[in-house]
């Protein structure tokens, strides 16, 4: 492994991770009053884009991120409309 996947692999665990608390919390109260509908259906569409490039070209690190980054904004997201 390279040290540039390394770096990679470290970023993406990071920004990744940053998502956790938010779903649980929201998991928990179903209280979703302070999240932007608008800024998270984007970011999920996002995600989904960078989740295909990173399959599509073979980076381990984006779509690995990605997939894991798809699924907490995806629960944040279907609790947003449903507890609306």
């Amino acid at each position: 492994m390279t040290t540039t996947t390394i770096i990679g692999l470290l970023a993406a665990f990071c920004t990744t991770i940053s998502f956790l608390p938010q779903a649980i919390k929201t998991i928990e109260t179903k209280d979703t009053s302070g999240i932007s509908l608008s800024m998270y259906s984007l970011f999920t569409i996002g995600t989904v884009l960078w989740f295909s490039y990173g399959l599509m070209s073979g980076s381990v690190p984006v779509y690995l991120a990605n997939g894991i980054t798809l699924v907490l904004a995806l629960i944040i997201l279907i609790y947003k409309v449903k507890y609306k």
